[in-house]
């Protein structure tokens, strides 16, 4: 891939995409091509057609996804497996009718079965069924790595699918009902914090970027205090759904796009499976960090970040989801890539992030 490569990067203003747009600006490429979802709706078969046949990119980054935490997925069902089908369905196929040199398709570990063994390899891929929460989803995800390979194998094109853990970053998304396990700590405990410490200023300018449930900033203190108490956050303590014992992993956003774009600088579909296989499957990489923490000691590590004084309280009434999901990372590393922010370093970043907002 060469400085001047025309990349069109789908999704560039999320967490993912837009981490490897400053990835590879950083490493000297140029002619980075991408629209909003205005500009171009990517579950629109014509207009994504039109778009290919103009711009004709030589290399895609297909980031762009319909995405959201276990409320959301479990909630919009019907959304999450139409809306991702039809995105990856359309670039996928427009990519190669184009004649794309090469595409990275990232996806999700939500694809591994819920009871699989930790560490989840990729080899345990469709052996046995998926967590019922989020199973829309990662069907549509499994449906993009199938795509791929199947696309590699009958007409030789260059697709490469990856999958990375629980991703945490800059343009997260902290939207309370539909964001991610750590995000959304990090906010209701910044707000628990923000209550503690009689900081309404603090609390309303919070309310102003990301309303909850139509509370903004201006609203009155017993309406902000209400729909604060609805979702979990009080002076005095923070909920948080389920037992607190369910391990997860996290991998810091810019280390995910420097995995990225390391791949499709060095390797090519051909470096995923043993050439000496008659049938070819599994052909997608884990992005990971191979290090797992559980949800209680994430709340505690961010309750320190933070310098929140109150306690938790587990709802058990909620799903725990997955009791632990834990990537085996050894074929990425195997192919020359490890990660570089810790957990630890990586929540100091994300909350000075989240204040700078």
């Amino acid at each position: 891939m060469k400085k001047e490569s025309k990349i069109y990067i789908a999704g560039h203003r999320g967490l993912v995409g837009s981490a490897i747009v400053e990835n590879l600006k950083a490493k000297g490429y140029s002619n980075l091509v991408y629209r909003t979802h205005s500009e171009l709706d990517l579950t629109n078969q014509e207009d994504v057609k039109k778009f290919f046949q103009i711009e004709k990119p030589e290399c895609v980054i297909l980031a762009a996804a319909k995405v959201g935490g276990i409320v959301a997925n479990n909630r919009y069902r019907a959304d999450f497996i139409y809306e991702n089908i039809m995105i990856q369905n359309n670039v996928i196929h427009q990519s190669y009718l184009q004649g794309v040199k090469k595409l990275l398709f990232l996806g999700s570990t939500c694809i591994y079965p819920k009871n699989t063994d930790q560490p989840m390899v990729e080899e345990s891929l469709l052996t046995s069924e998926l967590e019922y929460t989020n199973e829309p989803y990662a069907i549509a995800k499994i449906a993009g790595i199938k795509m791929c390979e199947s696309y590699n194998l009958q007409y030789g094109t260059n697709f490469v699918s990856v999958m990375p853990t629980n991703l945490y970053g800059p343009n997260d998304n902290f939207d309370l009902e539909k964001s991610h396990v750590l995000p959304a700590l990090i906010r209701k405990i910044h707000l628990g914090k923000c209550l503690q410490q009689n900081e309404w200023n603090s609390i309303k300018s919070d309310l102003d970027k990301n309303p909850i449930e139509g509370i903004k900033g201006d609203s009155n203190k017993d309406q902000i205090t209400d729909i604060l108490s609805k979702y979990g956050v009080k002076e005095d303590s923070i909920e948080i759904w389920g037992s607190g014992k369910p391990k997860r992993e996290f991998l810091w956003s810019e280390d995910m796009a420097d995995a990225c774009v390391y791949l499709l600088e060095n390797r090519d579909f051909s470096d995923t499976f043993d050439s000496e296989n008659t049938e070819i499957r599994n052909t997608h990489i884990n992005i990971g960090t191979g290090v797992d923490v559980s949800i209680k000691d994430l709340a505690k590590l961010i309750k320190k970040e933070v310098g929140y004084k109150g306690s938790f309280i587990f709802n058990t009434s909620k799903p725990d989801g997955t009791m632990q999901k834990l990537t085996d990372v050894s074929k990425l590393n195997g192919l020359g890539w490890k990660h570089k922010v810790s957990l630890e370093k990586g929540v100091e970043k994300m909350y000075a992030w989240y204040l700078s907002e």
